[in-house]
């Protein structure tokens, strides 16, 4: 009954978030939708991008340029479902591109540079709904780039969860399974897995005691 309840406020406060723009007073506001990888962030935010182009109200979408996973422009999730985007090389680039519209989509957002907090809120001073994805934390489950500023700051907040591949629980964090320290590395199952806490841990302390960490 509670998990009923609460899937009916969550409906009932989309359907408000996605029609509020038609208010003759415009009203800005910031939604980030996070979590790990497969978890359905991109879809979440293509459906409601989608949502407002039915609404008849002028979306703009934009990503960074160098997510080229999927697609060279397109936002394009997990499902294969995608919708035309721009790609940009900096976040200051959004405010440059964002002219005479009601609603901006932005995907990966944890790829982009820090003043995508400035850049998110100097848009909804302008009355502009700003709905953002992206990672909450990167590979050691640490907080991810611009992410918790822009959780902090914005009125919604969003966590989805995929399936932790090794027990079946809910999962939230991205575990890297090939080598290498560097933050930003692009790849989907084949570098990645999405799990839950306490396989996490575990996988992290196999790879501390694995033989190839113990010669080092």
């Amino acid at each position: 009954m509670r998990g009923k309840s609460s899937n009916y406020f969550y409906e009932q406060r989309q359907m408000f978030l996605e029609n509020s723009t038609n208010n003759q007073q415009p009203r800005g506001w910031i939604e980030v939708v996070c979590g790990s990888m497969f978890s359905g962030k991109t879809e979440e935010l293509i459906r409601r991008l989608k949502r407002a182009k039915i609404a008849k109200q002028r979306v703009e979408i934009f990503k960074p340029a160098i997510d080229v996973r999927y697609d060279e422009e397109d936002v394009v999730s997990h499902d294969a479902n995608k919708i035309r985007s721009t790609p940009v090389t900096s976040s200051s680039n959004i405010l440059l591109l964002a002219n005479d519209v009601d609603v901006i989509g932005i995907d990966e957002a944890q790829f982009f540079d820090e003043e995508l907090v400035s850049v998110c809120n100097e848009l909804a001073n302008r009355g502009i709904r700003v709905i953002v994805a992206g990672l909450d934390m990167d590979f050691k489950g640490q907080p991810f780039g611009p992410m918790p500023a822009l959780m902090a700051t914005a009125e919604y907040v969003t966590k989805v969860h995929a399936i932790c591949m090794r027990c079946g629980d809910l999962a939230h964090i991205s575990h890297r399974t090939v080598s290498g320290e560097k933050l930003v590395m692009l790849g989907e199952t084949e570098s990645y897995e999405p799990l839950c806490r306490s396989c996490f841990n575990k996988a992290m302390n196999e790879q501390e005691n694995s033989p190839e960490n113990q010669k080092q």
